[in-house]
């Protein structure tokens, strides 16, 4: 992701200090000179064959901070798609410092690179860009230009290359000490530690190390390792972890009536928002296949009721009947506001173009018109498939994207819809209107336009491109509004960028020109976003795919995390299945693939809530969903890890007593480890029952019991047990597995010391 550099960062000057190869008169010193306009001001590969490679030498030693790449004034096939830099203090010995890669367009882009190590600034003299891919697949790789940013004060850089080398130093000293006690070469363990007074962990995994390996004391140790449960101290690891989705469906409370409870109909194109003080969803309009609805309701997670408000808000002086509008709430005055609706071609007559703009107020149950015409403020015209945050602190709405609605021909509206009609439109892309990012001052009842739509036509770094079916979210610590995916026209688009509400500027996260849709949300629209502004991350769950080939088969789920702090996406569920046999298998289990769906979050106890949708069956066009499900995205708990932990303890301690005496090995196995299985987890169950014939194996001196106790474990860089007898490699390798759960602070090495020898 290009970022802007650091305020106090500074030029710093390098020479060409090695490559692979050039072609022709494209040689490496010309990256040293900005010449957007000279084709020929380049270095070019005179293959695209690896390993390709500039070796860049500064001046002197800095802190490098930023690299830049210049471009030509067109887009180029030679300019690198990917590519990596690696830096250090030799040309022998980099570490990597940056993976990305670079638009094909005119626009120069600035990388921040990785510049710390163990919480530490670390110099670099050397720098080495390899090109990975270039725009053109079979095309040479070029680079037309390099800058690079940082810090080369002198006294700040000779104090990290100290720093730096006695790191290096102590590091190496601390895997000579794990390779020695790991092969039980005590005299030469203990003179090191004295001799250098290096310490290889935190003092509690050394008293660990000493229960386990040393002394056998498995009780000993499930009591420390409960101990560290309780400090707190897996928090790191089980943040790294994968979430696992856990759908619930839901099913309301038929509370003290005999009939069916109260429970909104089948529709999609609807609008929910959640109120996280009082626990309670709200739900308005949509499409129920055959008309547009006008009714209210409210859903209270902790009684799983769900209760009508209203059958008809226009009677009641709020908005009429509508799909595919937009609302927001403001839980600290209990107000929803909502704006924008579909109309039929038919009914498109100047009278009903007027953009309304409503007030509920929930406490006092009443609706208030807030303006007739939002356009005539300022405000966007009427529109549909927009989107709509809430700033609660400044009381700020913003509104952004949408179609304008004017009196043509048929244009298709994604959730009130269904698929055909989606598939069908004739219309020219000079007659769609899309509209720009607007803002919504609550308090003085005035709109102020923020940004126009960009046409389509500009590729500004500022520009922004208004969308259809797009996502949009409010960070309220970092006051930023993410926005992602979405359609124009016939585009589907998959880029991803924030905008800056308090400085007005653009920051693009992705500009959509990556294709791997394993790793990033795949191109498509409707998909429905959630934000957890605590955790800084974003859900996204998908809806219809790019595929518009095909019927049933293009509207396919997954759910997305995107770690906001990482730069990373993790797909945690994915759900592709429309058949009748998994309707009728899975429709307990899981919610079935749909779009136009509804999904909000509730950022205090981590719960989201899913209704409604269009599954797209061609074969029901007009059928619409009433299905209501909960989502909870499960990591391992500290007390799971706990029991992981002593589950793994009491497997070893099996594997012992069965090599030495089989009728306590049966008993401990009856009893202890019984205790320690979830015997809810298949899994867990099939590896206990599996461990009884351990005990009618024949054992011999050189065999390692513990091989049936962990049939998973790579033991490529452990001890072998010609160096050792096997009880001591046995809990070594055991004790490796417990670490792995602490912080990676405390522990010893991750590496190997015999990893650092070639091949």
């Amino acid at each position: 992701m290009a970022e802007a550099p650091p305020d106090d960062c500074r030029p710093l000057k390098y020479s060409i200090h090695k490559f692979s190869t050039f072609s022709s008169n494209y040689v490496p010193e010309n990256i040293l000179e900005d010449k957007p306009s000279n084709q020929g001001s380049r270095w070019s590969s005179d293959s695209n064959n690896p390993p390709q490679y500039l070796i860049l030498k500064l001046d002197r030693p800095a802190i490098l901070r930023t690299i830049k790449f210049g471009k030509y004034e067109k887009t180029h096939v030679c300019n690198i798609k990917k590519f990596r830099v690696y830096g250090g203090l030799s040309d022998e010995n980099m570490i990597l410092l940056l993976e990305s890669g670079l638009k094909n367009d005119t626009v120069p882009e600035t990388f921040l690179v990785k510049y710390t190590v163990a919480g530490h600034q670390f110099p670099v003299r050397f720098v080495k860009i390899v090109p990975l891919q270039s725009w053109g697949s079979t095309f040479n790789f070029s680079i037309w230009h390099v800058a690079l940013g940082g810090f080369d004060e002198w006294t700040m850089v000779q104090k990290c290359i100290n720093w730096y080398t006695t790191y290096r130093e102590r590091e190496a000293i601390r895997l000579c000490l794990k390779h020695f006690r790991q092969h039980n070469y005590t005299e030469a363990f203990e003179s090191l530690e004295k001799r250098t007074r290096v310490t290889l962990e935190d003092p509690r995994l050394t008293r660990l190390h000493k229960m386990l390996v040393d002394q056998g004391d498995f009780d000993g140790c499930e009591q420390l390792i409960g101990e560290a449960a309780e400090e707190g101290l897996f928090q790191q690891y089980i943040r790294q972890q994968e979430y696992k989705p856990q759908w619930t469906p839901i099913i309301p409370n038929p509370g003290g009536s005999s009939g069916p409870p109260p429970r909104p109909g089948m529709r999609g194109g609807h609008q929910m928002c959640i109120d996280t003080n009082t626990q309670t969803i709200y739900l308005f309009g949509g499409w129920d296949g055959m008309q547009d609805l006008s009714d209210l309701w409210s859903y209270h997670i902790s009684s799983q009721e769900w209760t009508c408000i209203t059958r008809d808000t226009h009677a009641e002086g709020g908005p009429s009947a509508r799909s595919c509008h937009k609302m927001c709430l403001d839980p600290e005055r209990r107000q929803i506001f909502t704006l924008g609706r579909y109309l039929d071609s038919a009914l498109r007559i100047p009278d009903n173009l007027k953009s309304d703009f409503y007030m509920y107020d929930i406490e006092n149950n009443k609706w208030t018109q807030v303006t007739e015409d939002t356009a005539s403020l300022g405000g966007p015209k009427l529109i549909f498939d927009h989107q709509m945050v809430m700033d609660v602190e400044k009381r700020i709405i913003y509104v952004f994207g949408g179609r304008v609605l004017t009196p043509s021909r048929w244009e298709g509206c994604v959730g009130g819809l269904g698929l055909d009609e989606l598939r069908t439109n004739n219309y020219t892309p000079s007659e769609a209107i899309f509209s720009g990012l607007y803002a919504y001052h609550v308090s003085t009842n005035t709109w102020t336009k923020l940004r126009d739509d960009c046409s389509g036509n500009s590729t500004g770094p500022q520009d922004i491109k208004s969308r259809i079916g797009h996502s949009m979210l409010f960070h309220s610590g970092s006051r930023q509004l993410f926005i992602l995916a979405g359609q124009r026209i016939k585009e589907y688009l998959t880029d991803f960028f924030m905008y800056n509400i308090d400085t007005d500027t653009v920051t693009y996260i992705s500009d959509g020109t990556r294709k791997d849709s394993s790793s990033v949300p795949a191109a498509g629209f409707t998909q429905k976003a959630t934000i957890d502004p605590h955790l800084n991350q974003i859900h996204v769950l998908s809806g219809l795919s790019k595929d518009k080939d095909k019927r049933d088969e293009n509207v396919r789920n997954s759910f997305w995390v995107y770690d906001i702090s990482q730069n990373k996406w993790s797909c945690i569920y994915r759900n592709e299945q429309t058949g009748e046999s998994y309707w009728s298998k899975m429709q307990h289990v899981e919610p079935c693939p749909r779009f136009a769906h509804q999904l909000v979050y509730d950022d205090v106890n981590k719960v989201h809530y899913l209704f409604g949708g269009n599954p797209g069956k061609a074969s029901l066009p007009k059928m619409r969903l009433d299905d209501f499900w909960s989502l909870r995205l499960c990591r391992p708990s500290t007390q799971q890890l706990y029991q992981t932990c002593v589950l793994l303890i009491r497997k070893h301690r099996f594997s012992e007593l069965a090599r030495e005496n089989s009728v306590m090995a049966l008993k401990y196995l009856q009893t202890r480890l019984h205790s320690a299985v979830d015997h809810s987890d298949p899994q867990q169950v099939q590896e206990f029952q599996a461990l009884a014939t351990t005990l009618f194996q024949p054992q011999d001196d050189t065999s390692v019991g513990y091989v049936q106790a962990f049939p998973d474990d790579d033991s490529s860089s452990t001890p072998t047990t010609t160096d050792l007898g096997w009880r001591h490699t046995a809990r070594s390798m055991l004790f490796d597995q417990l670490t792995q759960f602490f912080p990676e602070h405390m522990t010893q090495p991750r590496g190997n010391l015999v990893d650092l020898i070639p091949y």
